[in-house]
């Protein structure tokens, strides 16, 4: 089941109570302006902690917490090269979450009407 599916049909029924919770989670995870900061940037590429706290101007410390909720959420994937852990936007499908969202901020922002 898929936003982008064109079938109506799957609108007639809810989703799993654990897939709704879980999109629920995500989407709280990306109503924090820093949070969504920082996953538009790992969408592109992988950053370090330190690298990711410059670019998004923040403290480490804060850039730790953040990235530890967006694991939680399955939103972003770690991974270590030698000492260095490397974060990245876990998959297309997050990507294209984010893009929705900042579509609908655009078209929101910019009076853009709506084509269903």
């Amino acid at each position: 089941m898929y936003a982008h599916d064109e079938s109506r049909d799957q609108w007639t029924q809810l989703p799993p109570p654990d897939q709704v919770e879980a999109a629920s989670t995500s989407l709280r995870m990306l109503a924090d302006p820093t949070r969504m900061r920082m996953l538009w940037l790992l969408s592109g590429d992988e950053y370090d902690v330190s690298s990711l706290a410059a670019a998004v101007g923040i403290a480490r410390p804060a850039v730790s917490q953040h990235l530890a909720k967006l694991r939680l959420a399955g939103l972003v994937s770690l991974h270590r090269d030698g000492r260095r852990a490397l974060y990245r936007a876990r998959g297309g499908h997050v990507r294209r979450l984010l893009a929705e969202v900042m579509n609908a901020a655009d078209h929101h922002l910019h009076g853009i009407p709506d084509h269903d």
